[in-house]
């Protein structure tokens, strides 16, 4: 693939590789790849989401599902306005907080949709580590409920509320977050980090196996991967801790509502597979996959798919909750999403409905996210709201938790 970065991309590419390389040599050599990929992605100056590049849509890198079609928001509202409504009948405050909203698209989408059926909401809140992104939202948002007559105040927080009760919203969100990678060394799995090869002009950054995973490491390992006979000396993947301390401090908090997860990813024995011998990260610039992550830092978008069984292992101790995995096409057609594009739209008029139909397709399609992309519904003291999780649109299809 040929990759022409513009003068800026290089200048900032060669202030990153140096700010990595020199943190390298100060620890003796070896960086963990959580450390590396958090550089890569959140540094304050030139990581990736810090910095003012185009990322969503035809000019950036990817595009997700609230920029595909707004159907996709209005559908999210098919679930969450029985909890919100039943927060507004007891009289207490209606809240959504959403994780990483990339461009707004999705709050758009889901106010709008509100509002249209008479529900405006008290507050939605974002939490956002870009500051450029945060930028964009504001300004998207502002204009929306201006134009809309939206009276919902939308609040951007620096970190997780002390308690929280509503909708929680994290869609491709835990993709985004650092992981570490390990490989297969004789038997015993070792953590892959990142070091400098030497004499090398300009830097070039490379795989370096490092400690062995700790007892406490080992314990909280997939059991997939504790019968290391079933893999290959050299097979490489992903571990999550900072997803599952992510998870614990959210549902710690969340004292009565849902959580709604969107993201993609595979079960253990689909994830620690024994021919997936690379893992799951990938790199991208401009819509193209990068073979290698440590190519662009800063320059490209990072990120590994989500290993659904432990998180629904750690949901599953929680008390006072409810539970739902399904796949991202059967919790949209559950929720209705084919009834809401006949109630707006006309199949009849086909140069309006086929765009339509090609947003839908890539939504649904086993062959485009309709499988690779799953959703984790969790419910919380739900009880107390007279609802149950499966009484929610979307949400009463097959469990695959069970």
């Amino acid at each position: 693939m040929d990759i022409n970065l513009t003068q800026p991309e290089e200048e900032r590419l060669a202030s990153m590789m140096a700010k990595i390389c020199q943190e390298i040599k100060q620890n003796g050599g070896y960086m963990p790849f959580s450390r590396y990929m958090n550089m890569a992605l959140y540094d304050p100056k030139l990581g990736y989401y810090s910095a003012g590049l185009e990322k969503f849509g035809l000019a950036g890198d990817f595009i997700t599902a609230p920029e595909i079609s707004p159907f996709f928001g209005q559908t999210i509202v098919n679930t969450v306005l029985p909890i919100l409504e039943k927060f507004k009948q007891q009289g207490l405050p209606t809240r959504i907080l959403e994780f990483g909203a990339g461009t707004g698209s999705l709050a758009k989408s889901i106010l709008i949709e509100l509002h249209r059926r008479g529900f405006d909401l008290d507050e939605y809140q974002m939490i956002e580590l870009s500051p450029d992104l945060t930028k964009r939202q504001q300004s998207l948002l502002q204009d929306v409920c201006h134009q809309n007559k939206i009276h919902t105040q939308c609040n951007w927080l620096s970190s997780f509320p002390d308690h929280i009760e509503g909708v929680i919203l994290a869609n491709e969100v835990l993709d985004a977050i650092p992981c570490e990678r390990i490989c297969l060394h004789n038997d015993t799995w070792h953590h892959l980090g990142i070091a400098v090869t030497p004499h090398a002009s300009p830097f070039l950054l490379k795989d370096s196996v490092g400690p062995a995973l700790s007892t406490t490491e080992l314990n909280d390992l997939s059991p997939v991967l504790r019968n290391t006979q079933a893999f290959s000396d050299g097979y490489t993947t992903e571990f999550h801790p900072q997803v599952q301390a992510w998870l614990r401090a959210l549902t710690d908090r969340l004292e009565c509502g849902i959580l709604l997860i969107i993201d993609y990813g595979f079960p253990e024995q689909e994830y620690y597979h024994p021919q997936r011998q690379d893992g799951t990260l990938m790199a991208h610039y401009q819509h193209q996959a990068l073979s290698n992550v440590l190519q662009l830092p800063g320059i490209c978008d990072i990120t590994c798919h989500i290993e659904c069984s432990r998180l629904l292992r750690l949901l599953e101790k929680s008390i006072h909750g409810e539970l739902f995995y399904s796949s991202q096409a059967s919790y949209l057609l559950d929720a209705g999403i084919t009834e809401l594009v006949l109630e707006k739209s006309d199949p009849q008029d086909v140069e309006h409905f086929i765009p339509i139909s090609n947003a839908l397709q890539k939504l649904l399609s086993e062959a485009e996210m309709g499988e690779l992309f799953k959703v984790i519904a969790f419910g919380k003291n739900l009880t107390q709201l007279k609802l149950r999780l499966t009484q929610l649109p979307g949400l009463s299809g097959r469990n695959r938790v069970y």
